[in-house]
């Protein structure tokens, strides 16, 4: 029986490390197998995880050995972290090791959506030449809006400001004297709404947060601002959103979380057609690069706690 278990993807250098210490079973189809999973627990000192698999009681509980869980990523609303205290069980998410990943995405989003560049490429080769109809807008001189202002957000503001934008953000829990804020603006979540020509959220998914942008707050965006969510699921009302876009009630977004993952064809059909819309899955914190240092990072914290060998 397996000392480690990991059920999603991981860089299979980071994979092969934890074999050398340890007995290691590494099978990205776990996620969809939670049975499986359940009867490969009970010798398991460590599970490794990204965001899908549901680390809650009943998991729990079939794992009375494990002495740590590693979180490829930085979100823990897939982990019951209280139910894992109670039981001594570490809880360790790759906290750093994606932000650049995730801050470019950001950039790249607001970039294809007020330039109008993608999915036309058919069109061009087909004869046509929508120049005017692809008149984009610069992101030099616009306003970039921060919901949340931790490390991510806060590189997404580097680059924003570095672009030419200027930047504000709403973070109630930052220090009011943290470095940060010598880029940007500490203003409220409603004049960040108001202000941003790019709104970019950044918070945990909590019951504070949870339907954070909904109708009401869709309505104080300007009308050709973009939203961008590389967050969490469940911060945007999606229904409030599909529809704003729909009545050309803001400019567009970009969804990299929902709600449910991955997207039901009953859930996705709100987005069908919608020509100002980037749905990508969750894939924001995932490149190359990432992977390698976030799987590192979590193959280093799992050593640490089991121990270099068995």
């Amino acid at each position: 029986m397996a000392d480690i278990v990991i059920t999603e993807f991981m860089d299979e250098a980071a994979v092969a490390r934890l074999s050398e210490a340890h007995d290691t079973l590494y099978d990205p189809k776990l996620v969809d197998d939670p049975v499986a999973l359940h009867g490969l627990l009970a010798s398991a000192r460590a599970l490794v995880v990204r965001n899908r698999t549901q680390v809650r009681e009943a998991l729990l509980g079939m794992g009375p050995k494990l002495k740590v869980v590693g979180r490829l990523g930085v979100g823990l609303d897939n982990i019951d972290v209280e139910a894992c205290r109670a039981r001594s069980i570490k809880v360790i998410p790759a906290t750093g090791a994606n932000d650049l990943s995730v801050a470019e995405y950001v950039i790249t989003a607001a970039l294809m959506l007020l330039r109008r560049a993608w999915l036309r490429s058919e069109e061009v080769a087909g004869g046509a030449w929508p120049r005017q109809s692809m008149m984009g807008r610069e992101l030099a001189g616009k306003t970039m809006g921060l919901v949340g202002y931790g490390s991510i957000a806060r590189e997404v503001a580097w680059r924003a400001h570095m672009m030419g934008m200027s930047v504000v953000a709403y973070d109630p829990f930052l220090a009011a004297d943290h470095p940060g804020w010598q880029i940007a603006r500490n203003v409220s979540l409603d004049a960040v709404l108001e202000l941003a020509d790019v709104v970019s959220l950044h918070t945990p998914l909590t019951d504070a947060t949870r339907n954070m942008i909904d109708a009401s707050s869709l309505t104080k965006m300007k009308p050709d601002a973009i939203l961008v969510n590389a967050a969490r699921g469940g911060i945007v009302d999606e229904a409030a959103l599909a529809d704003a876009l729909k009545g050309n009630r803001i400019g567009g977004a970009a969804l990299d979380v929902f709600a449910t993952e991955p997207l039901t064809a009953e859930a996705g059909a709100k987005f069908a057609a919608l020509p100002n819309l980037i749905l990508t899955p969750h894939v924001a914190g995932v490149t190359e690069e990432s992977n390698e240092r976030v799987s590192h990072l979590i193959a280093d914290k799992v050593l640490e706690v089991l121990g270099a060998a068995s």
